[in-house]
């Protein structure tokens, strides 16, 4: 399993392709607090749930200075049509060798009635415009979790 991240780590940088096929690039220094978020898999019914929270929830998050990524194991295709059926105007990469979420601590042993394999563990990484870890938080609830990760970034409601 993956090293978590904590509070104060280096965040890894990355390149990865969005839903377009374009190169979307996390590097430190980037002058922004950006939300990375891991999801398992595009258009499911919990997924779908926490993009669309992130999507409502984008214009306050951008003018409190925080960026959105959404991150899963899902193929290029997937992401174009999830995010077309959802109206979601953030970048959804897409991580299908999940060397992303392993650097980042997102992907490792699960368990789903009663069998244990490894995949995608939905979290969420805040990385400070310095490209520090300001917030690290793993096995997150699909539904409510923006909610929280508003009070615990200390913006309002």
């Amino acid at each position: 399993m993956a090293e978590r991240l904590v509070t104060g780590d280096d965040a890894p940088g990355f390149t990865l392709k969005d839903a377009s096929g374009k190169d979307v690039s996390l590097s430190p220094g980037s002058g922004r607090n950006t939300v990375v978020y891991f999801y398992p898999a595009a258009a499911t019914p919990g997924c779908t749930k926490e993009a669309c929270d992130f999507r409502d929830s984008l214009a306050s998050l951008q003018s409190a200075g925080y960026d959105v990524v959404g991150i899963s194991p899902d193929p290029v295709a997937k992401l174009a049509k999830f995010a077309a059926a959802e109206e979601l105007t953030f970048p959804l990469l897409s991580d299908e060798d999940h060397a992303v979420a392993e650097a980042y601590g997102a992907w490792g042993e699960k368990k789903n009635y009663g069998k244990t394999y490894q995949g995608l563990i939905r979290s969420t990484i805040v990385v400070d415009p310095d490209g520090k870890v300001a917030l690290a938080q793993y096995n997150v609830r699909a539904t409510g979790h923006v909610a929280k990760l508003r009070r615990d970034l200390k913006l309002d409601a």
